[in-house]
């Protein structure tokens, strides 16, 4: 039997230069994460990277921390603002800086208090019977727990910072610096004690400034309310008129008009038994309306004046069910008319009210009045409203005040018919108040319509319970004083230098600059005081007996202030309301029974506002001018943290405490819808981090717009998770082929193919766009640009082209060039992502730098030579790639029809008619670009049959199928292969198997 003599097809696999790294393909984020973070903590990166800073040749950077509330586990909201805040500070300390961040808590106030008086109700005590240190440590606890259980949770965000070191709110050198800070106001003169209409919450029985305000529908009455004329009406007649009116008395003068009745409209009845004047605005048109005849039910009655604008005339006479025909126009009213007018209020000599609305009731004027809806005429109460205390400012009658309700939202006992009933109860439900107000009036003949109106209405954030305006005594900052402090270069007073300073600032939108600046216009003095017990008091004394307006009403004293803050130090505020507090801080120089000690507390926005002082002014890791480089927070913060550090800033140091601020939006649903429980639609960061890991979560971020709002969801987050598969690729690619790479690999930039040198060219563009897109805080532009190169540019470009010489070259200068650049790319795209993808990068990093001491973000970003751009190369290698696309379409064809099953079986022939880039694809190797054997390149027009792009007019592709055999190495199909030494191989891989 003879032998078997068939030839076997050599098997040259072991031969390659394959991929050589254990980098895994799936990430596995949820699992490895944390114990990147224990790798972390373990070396200290975070005191490593100060440590690099300590020698000062590093320019220190500083982002300060808007203080989230210790209270309850993170949103969404939270993952997106402390990530924007880890790519900025890790961003700028690879740029060079020494990028400082010290998370820090907001720890006093109603949120804390509220949850502590909710344990006492269901335990059934009452916090008023609890001693107020007692109350106030529990509070305090209650911080603590939640701010090592937010602490942890943004930990596992990745978020770089001194978490050993924080600062806190509630710490005894920040109450004691809050407490000097406000001592500044009181010294200064800026801080005065006054009677003024603010917006008091019901339910937590404190006043609430603006920002701690949101508006939702709420379902009011409406009332159209008529205002019975007592004198006045001069009307001024035209001349020539006859002198019949001689002499007369002014109330006779105007026609009718002492008979009418001015109407007003207003969406609070309960407002009413404290109404001083009805308002109009000069520039609306008003005339006298007669009813003429009413419907069976009715208010109103034949023969009755009314005074409107003429523009609602309509809308009134039908809220009161009169029909067009019922009623008809007499004349019209004139400004000078309505301002001579006097009025009685509704209520006026009602039996058993005792006279007490008995007074006159001025009519005045006011911008604030419109034609857009009610009557053209605004009840005024200026007690219970802001434009309404204004207009009584403007005329000097703050001595018409009504103190008619209390901190419950009831009628004070000294109120006729209503005492007791309240607008809001506890639970921030309708009262009795204003359905008792309509049906007096409805018995005093004193209403013409009534309705309801859904508008959007002021609620406290807190207990989301609506709130009223009240006059309450307040402690107040004027920002319209002069700040008698000697700092004067930006304005003398608080308003003058915020409007100053904000244009001294960077803001990033722009738009930011804009919103915080017409806020400064317009805004009216701060509201300091707080009548709750968990924060820093007021630590001030006022003189018993004297009045707010009285020299020494105000102790202002620097010894006192000394002993106050040096108590605060070492016993935290907590002292203000020990037994002896009054005696012990006034001392000897003063007699304690003539002074009233003050027990509110401060707005928890000057607590935050005056974090610049207690850490950028006074810690070591602060800043050496007491100013960050930058604030970071959401939109809301205009009126929120940006507008009271401003505030408390310039009112202390005359001058702002940031040069830049950048401000985020909200985050939505994938519908654009605001994110509710009620709805089942929040996205909650740390289910995210469960399924996907933190690295997904910071990938949406910086793939968002963050200045505008942005949207989340299970679709939108698999989107991002598709992209971190790509972008891994890429890495693992990279981490691969540089398999045994060491320094004797390299070779220099100028010995290097084009193809490389085209690479070096993008990443000398790309280190550009990266440092200037961090610099600006544009995180989603970096990522695109970034995103965009790894996956067009090198996945689907560079890398599938050179895939070949990494695999199948010998030890050639376009491997060893090839290889190089894959170093080089290797320390930029770690680098340059590491701010976004701290964890991934950190994975990536340490697969090809293992140790105990290595991390990439103890590295800078590589400093990249100018003299790898080269505009003219890059020229050229774009008409290279535009005629390779038309190449890659058309055998895109031929495998979708199955002619072929990979592009190395084809000999394509390309006419290319335009002279330069054909004269381009001849300097290069075109088949190795397009990854075929071979390729033909002609000048010659393209055949009818042949294959075209719209986009690469001047490119015709002929498809012909490659001749000779298959390499059995590098399976590229050549007429020489097989006439090697070594079998079934071409020349190149005969070559290299040597």
């Amino acid at each position: 039997m003879c032998a078997d003599t068939t030839t076997q097809t050599p098997d040259y696999k072991d031969t390659l230069n394959l991929p050589q790294t254990d980098f895994p393909m799936r990430a596995g984020l949820p699992k490895r994460e944390p114990e990147w973070l224990e790798r972390w903590a373990k070396i200290g990166v975070y005191d490593r990277l100060r440590d690099k800073a300590a020698d000062g040749s590093r320019t220190p950077f500083t982002l300060h921390d808007g203080p989230p509330y210790a209270n309850g586990h993170l949103h969404i909201g939270h993952a997106l603002n402390k990530t924007i805040k880890d790519m900025i500070v890790r961003s700028h300390q690879m740029m060079g800086h020494d990028a400082r961040y010290v998370p820090g808590w907001d720890c006093h106030g109603l949120p804390i208090e509220w949850k502590i008086e909710e344990q006492y109700r269901q335990k059934g005590k009452n916090k008023d019977e609890v001693p107020v240190i007692d109350f106030r440590q529990e509070c305090r606890k209650f911080a603590e727990g939640w701010v090592d259980i937010q602490r942890e949770e943004f930990k596992r965000l990745g978020i770089t910072g001194n978490w050993d070191d924080p600062y806190l709110t509630m710490a005894f050198h920040a109450e004691r610096v809050i407490a000097e800070e406000f001592q500044k106001f009181l010294m200064t003169g800026t801080l005065y004690q006054g009677s003024k209409p603010v917006m008091w919450s019901p339910v937590e029985k404190t006043a609430l400034a603006e920002a701690e305000i949101e508006y939702h529908d709420h379902k009011s009455h409406t009332i159209w309310v008529p205002f019975r004329i007592v004198s006045g009406g001069h009307m001024a007649l035209p001349q020539g008129e006859d002198d019949d009116y001689a002499g007369a008395d002014t109330e006779l003068l105007a026609e009718g008009l002492h008979q009418a009745r001015v109407v007003i409209w207003t969406t609070t009845p309960w407002t009413i038994p404290s109404n001083k004047a009805v308002a109009f605005n000069p520039t609306i048109e008003y005339g006298l309306y007669e009813v003429t005849d009413t419907p069976e039910e009715s208010w109103v009655s034949k023969g009755d004046l009314y005074v409107v604008a003429d523009k609602l005339a309509g809308d009134v006479f039908k809220a009161a069910r009169l029909a067009p025909e019922m009623y008809t126009r007499k004349r019209g009213v004139s400004a000078d008319e309505l301002s001579s007018l006097t009025l009685a209020h509704p209520f006026a000599g009602m039996d058993g009210a005792e006279g007490f609305w008995d007074y006159e009731v001025p009519m005045i004027d006011g911008d604030h009045v419109t034609d857009d809806a009610g009557t053209g005429f605004v009840h005024t109460a200026p007690s219970h409203g802001a434009d309404d205390y204004e207009c009584f400012v403007k005329r000097n009658w703050i001595d018409r005040m009504t103190h008619n309700v209390g901190e419950d939202s009831e009628f004070l006992p000294h109120v006729p018919f209503f005492a007791g009933l309240t607008v809001f109860d506890h639970k921030g439900k309708e009262g009795k108040a204003n359905a008792a107000v309509i049906d007096k009036l409805v018995e005093a003949r004193g209403i013409i319509a009534r309705g309801r109106v859904t508008h959007s209405y002021p609620h406290s954030w807190r207990s989301k319970a609506p709130v009223i305006f009240r006059n309450t005594p307040q402690w107040f900052a004027s920002i319209d004083r002069d700040v008698n402090d000697g700092q004067d270069e930006n304005g003398k007073t608080i308003r003058q230098r915020a409007l100053t300073c904000i244009d001294q600032v960077k803001w990033t939108p722009q738009s930011g600059r804009n919103r915080l600046y017409s806020m400064m216009e317009a805004r009216p003095d701060w509201v300091l005081s707080r009548q709750r017990a968990w924060g820093v008091p007021l630590t001030c004394f006022t003189k018993k007996g004297a009045l707010p307006t009285d020299e020494g009403f105000l102790l202002k004293d620097p010894e006192v202030n000394a002993r106050i803050c040096e108590a605060f130090e070492t016993e935290g505020a907590d002292c203000w309301y020990a037994e002896g507090a009054k005696e012990r801080f006034l001392g000897t120089g003063y007699n304690a029974d003539e002074w009233e000690q003050v027990y509110d507390v401060l707005d928890v926005w000057f607590d935050s506002g005056s974090t610049h002082a207690f850490v950028l002014r006074d810690r070591a890791d602060g800043t050496k001018d007491g100013i960050a480089d930058v604030y970071m927070e959401g939109t809301d913060q205009h009126r929120g943290w940006f507008h009271s550090s401003l505030l408390q800033s310039v009112g202390t140091t005359g001058h702002a405490p940031y040069r830049n601020v950048v401000t985020h939006g909200f985050t939505l649903d994938e519908k654009g819808n605001k994110m509710s429980k009620s709805l089942g639609n929040t996205i909650v960061p740390e289910e995210v981090i469960k399924q996907y890991g933190a690295d997904i979560l910071r990938l949406w971020v910086a793939q968002t717009d963050y200045t505008a709002d942005q949207r989340i969801g299970p679709e939108i987050l698999k989107g991002v998770a598709d992209s971190y598969r790509r972008l891994r690729n890429t890495m693992r690619f990279m981490l691969g082929a540089l398999g045994h790479f060491d320094e004797s690999d390299r070779i220099e930039a100028a010995d290097m193919p084009e193809l490389e040198r085209w690479v070096l060219h993008r990443l000398a563009e790309l280190d550009e766009v990266v440092r200037e897109g961090y610099r600006s805080y544009d995180f989603q532009h970096v990522f695109q640009q970034v995103f965009t190169f790894c996956t067009v540019d090198l996945s689907a470009f560079y890398f599938d082209i050179r895939k070949d010489a990494l695999y199948c070259d010998g030890d050639t200068t376009r491997r060893k060039a090839a290889r190089t650049v894959m170093d080089l790319l290797f320390h930029r795209l770690t680098t340059w992502l590491a701010p976004v993808l701290p964890f991934t990068m950190e994975d990536v990093w340490l697969d090809r730098f293992p140790g105990e001491e290595s991390s990439v973000h103890l590295q800078d970003f590589p400093a990249t030579p100018t003299d790898w751009r080269n505009a003219a190369l890059a020229e050229k290698w774009g008409k290279v790639r535009m005629a390779r696309r038309a190449v890659t379409a058309a055998l895109e064809i031929q495998r979708t029809e199955k002619v072929i099953g990979a592009s190395l079986e084809a000999f394509p022939v390309v006419h290319v008619e335009d002279a330069e880039m054909l004269e381009a694809l001849k300097t290069v190797a075109f088949e190795d670009i397009c990854i075929t054997s071979d390729i033909a390149l002609t000048a010659d027009p393209a055949p009818a049959e042949a294959f075209r792009m719209a986009d690469v007019p001047n490119v015709g592709v002929v498809f012909e199928k490659a001749e000779g055999e298959k390499c059995q190495r590098c399976w590229k199909i050549l007429p020489d292969v097989g006439t090697h030494s070594h079998a079934s191989t071409c020349a190149r891989c005969d070559e290299a198997l040597g």
